[in-house]
């Protein structure tokens, strides 16, 4: 059964390689391994539960037909995977994606061992948990999050800095603090390999702490955290209302910070906001940075996508990219799903990528809020591309700057909004005539006016 079972996966992953790049095919599915298939359950060996979540979200399509075709359209599928990460010999290999090298290598070549507080403590053999492509090689920077990342590298390319301790970083959902903290870790390795450096998330933390607790091991619990020299814990408003647990974090955080130990701690609010944490806790997340990851600004959108398009091996037009970050704006995470969705329409469906398609995509998976265009928005945009006082706009000045700001207030107007010349001109106590006037001077300068033109094309840019 065995040697069938692989047989029929060999013929799984001939059908797939078919259908993806092959740097898409050696990352996610070369190194998994079938185990068995007994009462149509197919049972396959992955390397880590992030590889359950990325391939069933990324290429379920692929998967589902493959696996229907091989092995029949009663097949159900399960998966395994060790527990210990970084294990040399399941270890994936992803081209392209600025993977530390270095780290990897001190890595393979210690004995690793999972995070577990309840083993014996094996000082130098600690895992770190580190995702090796959350690199700062990998991440995009823009005025939105330069001061975090500033920070950020410092501490990591300088030790014995501690005026950074804690770092508490903040922001919604998908912008970039996971990848962040990651990077510090893991530049800290490559500086210092012997350093413990630890990853979490707070409902690792907690769950842990649960089973010590059970075990009546909660001392070997905070020996070991106590003996931590990096601490990255993501997440941490999870611990709201889980008053023992934040106890528990209060007395290793407060030996971590004696003993100049360096912790940083993301959360989706700032300190002050945090609910159902008690107030000692949060006084200690304040006494370092606190910094917040803004939502990406446009510059960063653009360089996320264009990043993301390049390690994927996807040709993106410069048109679609521009569409692309002008329209989603949340998160990177939402960017990177765009570009995933778009690789499969263009791998598996073989259709060109335009902005037609994007589109489609984004409304798939994107909610897109338009803005409403009104009369006062217009003015308000207008008013403070000229550097101009919005009653301005309204009153009777004839100076040439306020002149021309009010000819394309009503422009825009006529062009954007639904009102009637009469009412667009009643507005400025001006006739309709004045209106048609002035939308026809604006049509005229953009003609012949190159920067003008280009003027005109920032405002409308700015009303969207």
């Amino acid at each position: 059964m065995v040697n069938n079972v692989t047989k029929l996966w060999d013929d799984c992953l001939a059908i797939i390689k078919d259908n993806l790049p092959a740097e898409q095919f050696n990352a996610w599915f070369s190194p998994i391994v079938a185990i068995s298939f007994e009462d149509n359950k197919l049972i396959l060996k992955v390397p880590t539960q992030f590889f359950i979540d990325y391939i069933e979200e990324t290429y379920p399509a692929l998967l589902t037909y493959t696996l229907k075709r091989v092995f029949g359209d009663k097949v159900r599928l399960a998966y395994k995977y060790d527990v210990v990460s970084n294990v040399p010999d399941t270890e994936v290999t992803i081209k392209n994606d600025n993977i530390s090298a270095r780290l990897k290598t001190n890595l393979a070549t210690q004995p690793t061992q999972i995070s577990n507080p309840f083993a014996p403590v094996q000082y130098d053999d600690i895992d770190p948990q580190l995702n090796l492509r959350y690199t700062f090689e990998n991440y995009c920077g823009s005025m939105s999050n330069k001061l975090a990342v500033s920070i950020g590298m410092a501490i990591a390319t300088n030790p014995d800095c501690k005026t950074y301790n804690p770092m508490f970083i903040f922001g919604s959902t998908g912008v970039g603090k996971t990848h962040l903290i990651q990077a510090i870790g893991i530049k800290i390795k490559e500086t210092n390999p012997r350093a413990r450096v630890l990853y979490l998330t707070a409902r690792v933390f907690e769950s842990q702490y649960t089973s010590a607790v059970k075990q009546n091991k909660v001392n070997d619990f905070i020996n070991f955290y106590q003996s931590i020299d990096v601490l990255l814990l993501d997440d941490i408003q999870e611990f709201a209302g889980k008053v023992s647990t934040q106890n528990t974090f209060f007395h290793i955080f407060n030996h971590l910070h004696q003993h100049q130990k360096q912790l940083i701690m993301t959360s989706d609010c700032r300190p002050s906001e945090m609910d159902g944490m008690v107030p000692r806790l949060i006084s200690r997340f304040k006494w370092g940075m606190t910094v917040e990851l803004s939502k990406p600004d446009y510059e960063l959108r653009r360089e996320v996508l264009a990043m993301k398009a390049a390690q994927d091996g996807l040709s993106i037009p410069d048109e679609v990219l521009d569409y692309i970050a002008t329209n989603v704006t949340e998160s990177v995470r939402e960017l990177e799903g765009i570009v995933v969705s778009l690789l499969a329409h263009a791998t598996m469906l073989n259709q060109e990528i335009t902005v037609d398609l994007a589109k489609t995509v984004i409304s798939n998976s994107v909610h897109i809020n338009k803005r409403q265009v009104t009369f006062e928005l217009i003015a308000e945009v207008v008013a403070n591309h000229y550097h101009i006082d919005t009653e301005q706009l309204y009153g009777k000045s004839r100076k040439r700057e306020i002149s021309d700001a009010r000819q394309l207030l009503m422009y825009f107007a006529k062009k954007e909004t639904q009102l009637s010349s009469t009412n667009i001109g009643l507005r400025l106590a001006r006739n309709h005539a004045t209106v048609l006037h002035a939308c026809k001077q604006i049509e005229q300068r953009m003609s012949v006016e190159k920067e003008f033109r280009q003027e005109v094309a920032d405002m409308a840019a700015s009303l969207k």
